[in-house]
């Protein structure tokens, strides 16, 4: 249905390729035969001659290839590309190759497009050159193909419903047409592999390639444009149009990072926000981080609300102020309007680092008891100011404190990546309201929160009051009891109870406490919604200051983001007696030294359920995190992964069994 696919994208022009039953934009060009020849270089910019003398031996060897083909000299087009990037850089852009200035001019253009800033007049380095010869084949004779005036064969005429109403519509063949005819809609072409239906206010025609040229003969009745109020159709295009942009940043992120622990793992998180800072939806990613995000987002606010400017961009890891625990390090993004007057949105990037310092390698010292122990703290730093990264500053920011960063280039490659998702989540919102209108995705970000509200509401009417104290190996607790008010349709999750702060690191801030508790009520909707702020409104929080589920500065934290978060999580769905317990823990499998370091999460078994069994070898609850193939880890670590398998029966015996754990062993070399 070609004709009702434009209309629904509001197209005016429709090319359908031979044969080939596809929607297409542009049209189907002559054959062409490609040769590609690539060397590595690893060479200054400025010795840009010496890779024009290479370009030039790469340039024959590709042109003789094509040549050798068929194809003549002078029907060959070649192009030469160096492949450039920073001192530091892991990743190079792909620009033509010309002169100093001219390159470094195409290498800043591209560098703002992939990452939204620009590092300034700094080195660049030219990783690698590359030629590509492209010879296109013979044009088609135009003369066999001339236009006829003679009208198009019809095989049969078929009724058909069309905009709601019966109608005629003759049966054309498509092997049958010759250029230059033209069919009126409503008809139907067939051909072997599809079936084309020409609608009324289109017409068909043929050319001299043997296209079928699809063109709007009649404007399209527009309809009024989308109003504010919620629609239950379109809250539902918003819906996945929210989470869709969070999932576009996300894809970025893991394209241009550098370290396994976020390209390979995914242990990243990325979220959009609204005007006051509010979470309006995320990507399915980390739960833990998700649910915390917002408070780093209203820092940010806070704190700079008088002086932000377009193009800055801010990096913060603050367990006290919206973080979990300092490897966790979010980038934030202000979106403004076209005038540059007003911040219409937020976007956000969490990434898990594999080092941030500390006592240890991988920034998660089993004995730490105060911050300071377990790496620098980040606490609303400008990491892009008016479109220009602060690469020094930074770096002296990475490189201070007591126990500073060990791997600073890897550190901002991340960051780099968590900017260039950012600024690709800013691009699809802004292509949104371009859409839409700023009012109305306004009101649809107001319309989701609402919605997942009453969702949340109506599972809240089917609980019952519970509570449970879930004790860890140490002795210490963790009390909770939900009490529900059907009435207001509401719930109270109090903590009451829970032990003192830890003098060690089984500690965690109150955003971890309230990301859980925002994760379990989500789990109870069936409905796809995204996680969002509307979900805490039916929600009071409970949680004493200080305990270890409201730690305050200096406690550490490293464990309440991967231990105590889990904990928490077996304690509330205990309390809500939907399922068993699962491993209270994110198995950190941390090791490394000066040079290298890195950071796991392993996976484990789920609890039972009344009517289930659990999962075997699967990250549960607040970490949702890939094991990192045996390959790539082989590949950039000096280690050798010699088991990774099922311990079978190892997750407990019952009506319904949980889940069995793994063994991972690995051999240091």
């Amino acid at each position: 249905h070609a004709c009702g696919v434009a209309d629904a994208l509001g197209m005016e022009r429709v090319l359908l390729h031979p044969y080939a039953g596809v929607l297409s934009a542009y049209g189907m060009g002559l054959a062409e035969i490609r040769a590609l020849r690539e060397k590595q270089f690893e060479k200054s910019l400025e010795q840009s001659q010496l890779a024009a003398t290479e370009l030039d031996q790469l340039a024959k060897e590709a042109l003789d290839e094509v040549v050798a083909q068929g194809v003549a000299a002078s029907d060959v087009q070649v192009i030469r590309r160096v492949h450039l990037r920073y001192p530091g850089s892991f990743l190079p852009l792909e620009v033509e190759f010309g002169s100093e200035a001219e390159m470094r001019e195409r290498f800043e253009a591209a560098h703002q497009i992939r990452y939204g800033f620009s590092a300034g007049d700094r080195e660049l380095v030219i990783e690698a050159i590359s030629v590509e010869a492209i010879g296109t084949s013979e044009p088609l004779d135009d003369k066999a193909l001339a236009n006829t005036d003679r009208a198009a064969e019809v095989l049969d005429t078929v009724s058909l419903v069309s905009e709601g109403k019966e109608v005629k519509a003759p049966l054309y063949d498509r092997d049958r047409l010759l250029p230059g005819q033209a069919l009126a809609g409503p008809a139907i072409i067939r051909e072997q592999t599809a079936t084309t239906l020409v609608e009324p206010g289109w017409s068909a025609s043929m050319d001299k390639h043997g296209q079928l040229l699809l063109a709007r003969t009649t404007p399209l009745d527009r309809q009024a444009s989308l109003g504010t109020d919620a629609d239950p159709v379109m809250l539902e295009v918003f819906n996945n149009l929210f989470m869709n942009i969070a999932e576009q940043m996300g894809a970025t992120l893991a394209n241009t990072a550098y370290s396994v622990n976020i390209k390979e793992r995914l242990d990243f998180s990325c979220a959009l926000f609204d005007t006051d800072g509010q979470l309006v939806a995320n990507a399915p990613h980390v739960p833990v981080h998700l649910g915390s995000m917002s408070e780093s987002i209203l820092t940010v606010i806070r704190l700079n609300a008088d002086s932000m400017q377009p193009g800055d961009v801010y990096v913060l890891n603050a367990p006290f102020n919206g973080g979990t625990h300092l490897p966790d390090v979010t980038v934030v993004t202000p979106v403004w309007d076209k005038s540059g007057n007003q911040v219409l949105f937020y976007v956000a990037s969490r990434g898990h680092h594999a080092d941030i310092g500390g006592r240890t390698p991988g920034s998660a010292p089993p004995d730490s008891s105060h911050i300071d122990d377990e790496g620098v703290l980040i606490d609303n730093f400008k990491l892009v100011d008016r479109g220009t990264l602060r690469e020094e500053e930074t770096r002296e920011l990475l490189a201070s404190g007591k126990y500073p960063c060990r791997n600073i280039d890897e550190n901002m490659a991340d960051l780099r990546a968590q900017i260039a998702a950012n600024e690709t989540g800013a691009k699809e919102v802004r292509k949104m309201v371009a859409q839409f209108g700023l009012g109305v995705v306004q009101a649809y970000m107001k319309h989701v929160q609402d919605n997942a509200e009453e969702c949340v509401r109506r599972v809240i009417t089917a609980l019952h009051d519970g509570k449970y104290s879930y004790e860890l190996d140490s002795g210490a607790r963790i009390d909770v009891a939900v009490t529900v008010d059907r009435d207001a349709r509401a719930a109270t999750i109090d903590f009451t109870g829970t032990s003192e702060k830890s003098p060690l690191n089984y500690n965690a801030p109150f955003a971890v406490c309230r990301a859980v508790v925002l994760y379990v009520f989500r789990t109870l909707v069936d409905n796809p919604i995204p996680l969002n702020e509307g979900c805490f409104k039916p929600l009071t929080i409970i949680a004493p200051k200080g305990s270890m589920i409201n730690a305050e500065y200096p406690s550490a934290v490293i464990a309440g983001n991967t231990e105590v978060s889990q904990a928490m999580c077996n304690a509330l769905f205990g309390a809500l007696g939907v399922i068993a317990g699962s491993q209270a823990t994110m198995n950190n499998f941390v090791w490394g030294n000066e040079r290298l370091q890195n950071y796991e999460t392993i996976c484990g078994g789920s609890g039972a359920g009344p009517e289930f069994d659990g999962c075997s070898a699967i990250q549960t609850h607040m970490t949702n995190t890939r094991s990192t193939d045996p390959e790539v880890l082989e590949w950039r670590f000096p280690v050798q992964v010699q088991e990774f398998s099922i311990r079978h029966g190892s997750g407990g015996r019952g009506r319904t069994t949980g889940g069995s754990g793994i063994t991972r062993r690995i051999r240091f070399l």
